[in-house]
């Protein structure tokens, strides 16, 4: 799903060692520029959600990518071209695929959104200091 402002895309990911694709779901807004929500479906419908610098897929899909908890990297496994995502944190550690020309798609419809470099135009950065600073507040 496309908008003038937002896209989604839900793709088909393979959990590192497990036999059945996982359901994740890939959005963008203009709202955020700067970032990409990774979300799995997991059993019950429940949805996990990670918040993904647009940047660091950029560079993904082209080479390994990332520091700390996520990173991605290009790979060809058994044919076939995927971006190999790695997701770490205090519980574990997963690794999903995902298609590279899939993910390549989602960008590009993020890049029709809001071009790179162009996200600081489209940030509301005093919103955002608005919303911290109340948050605070309270």
């Amino acid at each position: 799903m496309t908008t003038s402002d937002s896209v989604q895309q839900d793709m088909f990911t393979v959990l590192h060692g497990q036999p059945a694709p996982v359901v994740t779901r890939w959005s963008y807004s203009a709202n955020d520029p700067f970032a990409v929500t990774l979300a799995v479906r997991t059993r019950h419908d429940r949805w996990v959600e990670w918040l993904v610098a647009r940047d660091l897929v950029v560079d993904g899909l082209a080479g390994p990518a990332g520091y700390g908890d996520i990173r991605m990297s290009p790979q060809v496994v058994q044919g076939y071209d995927i971006v190999e995502i790695e997701i770490r944190s205090t519980d574990g550690r997963a690794v999903l695929e995902v298609d590279r020309d899939l993910l390549r798609h989602f960008i590009d419809a993020t890049i029709e959104v809001v071009a790179l470099g162009d996200e600081a135009d489209r940030m509301d950065l005093d919103g955002e200091i608005a919303k911290i600073t109340s948050s605070c507040a309270e």
